[in-house]
């Protein structure tokens, strides 16, 4: 299954690397090791059109505990940075700013510094991901559609929150004033204005 949050061009990275040529590398990458279990792990997210995180990586190879225990999971991002400088993963923009990293192979074939070729996807296994991959739909398209929701997003939200406004106005000029409801509008006026303002930022 596809992950829904891979914007298209990491889609379009992922076609480049599982097209491209065996790179040479300057770590070994011998099986039952960390290096050669982490890129085979990235390897088989990827294959699924999906872009794990470290403890995405670390459950899938270590289980849900180790998952959790930040002194390995910082151990396995040390190792996974070696990799990076090595020219193996590459990190990818986070799409929120909450979220963990997360990591793409330069390709599914390496040479590594024992000269050995290491091939961590078969060519049934590529010919799938590649025709999952054109199925998704065009960067253009997929931009197009964001763009458009969020205009949509910002164009409710800014009624929503005239209409708010005008109602504590209206609220105001009355004789008796309910105060639980002037309240409870007043702040929900506010959540709108701030989450309005962070979507028209983004939009620019």
């Amino acid at each position: 299954m596809s992950d829904p949050d891979s914007p298209p061009r990491e889609l379009e990275g992922l076609k480049k690397a599982l097209n491209a040529n065996a790179q040479v590398v300057n770590i070994r990458l011998r099986e039952g090791e960390y290096q050669f279990s982490l890129a085979k792990s990235i390897a088989s997210f990827e294959l699924e059109l999906r872009f794990p995180n470290v403890k995405d990586i670390i459950k899938k190879l270590y289980g849900e505990r180790r998952a959790e225990e930040q002194q390995f999971v910082q151990k396995i991002q040390t190792i996974l940075k070696k990799m990076e400088k090595s020219g193996i993963v590459k990190i990818l923009p986070k799409t929120r700013p909450w979220e963990l990293q997360r990591y793409a192979l330069t390709s599914f074939k390496f040479q590594d510094a024992e000269k050995s070729l290491i091939i961590l996807a078969t060519e049934d296994e590529v010919k799938k991901a590649l025709k999952l991959s054109r199925s998704e739909p065009s960067v253009e398209h997929t931009s197009h559609l964001t763009l458009n929701r969020r205009r949509i997003m910002i164009s409710l939200l800014a009624i929503t929150t005239i209409s708010l406004y005008a109602a504590i106005l209206w609220t105001l000029i009355q004789t008796v004033v309910n105060e639980t409801i002037f309240v409870l509008t007043f702040l929900v006026a506010v959540i709108c204005s701030i989450t309005l303002g962070i979507l028209v930022s983004r939009n620019k």
